[in-house]
């Protein structure tokens, strides 16, 4: 059973982080095919990034949940899983905010700056606001990135100091 939870443990960790360190190479490599058409781009990683975050939320409460049971089951001790979980907490809000917050707020700027932000004029106020969201987005992203891999750096050190 031990086995079993850490390896489901590890896993949802991995199927996140995997997805989240890969993304930027979708979207890079989806502007770059479809470099005269960024408004279609924009569709598709937009898509991509919802689906990115389903995962990120499912993959976040199972492996909380996991972290939560590890103590139960003498998988770790409960001090250990103790950063990991508030971690876990941070990179799920953040994903949430990014998904619920800052998604919608992009696609209602990009409908009243005239449904394609690449060819409305740079100076109106809703593309403004709109770009200031993406680099928002893109902060958030990383920052999901950076406590992952801080999770799993804490994990590893349990697994380290086990007897």
């Amino acid at each position: 059973m031990k086995v079993l939870l850490r390896t489901l443990l590890s896993l949802a960790l991995i199927v996140w982080l995997g997805a989240e360190i890969f993304f930027p190479v979708v979207a890079a490599v989806t502007f770059r095919t479809l470099q005269p058409d960024t408004h279609t781009a924009g569709t598709i990683v937009g898509g991509l990034l919802r689906i990115l975050h389903g995962i990120g939320l499912v993959s976040g409460i199972v492996a909380l949940a996991l972290l939560a049971l590890a103590p139960v089951w003498a998988i770790y001790k409960p001090r250990v899983v103790i950063a990991p979980m508030v971690l876990l907490v941070v990179m799920l809000a953040c994903t949430a905010y990014s998904q619920f917050g800052i998604i919608p707020a992009m696609e209602r700027d990009r409908i009243a700056a005239g449904g394609a932000i690449d060819t409305s004029d740079p100076d109106n106020p809703y593309t403004a606001h709109f770009n200031q969201l993406h680099n928002r987005s893109e902060r958030m992203e990383g920052l999901v990135i950076l406590l992952g891999i801080a999770t799993v750096t804490l994990l590893a050190f349990a697994e380290s100091a086990r007897p």
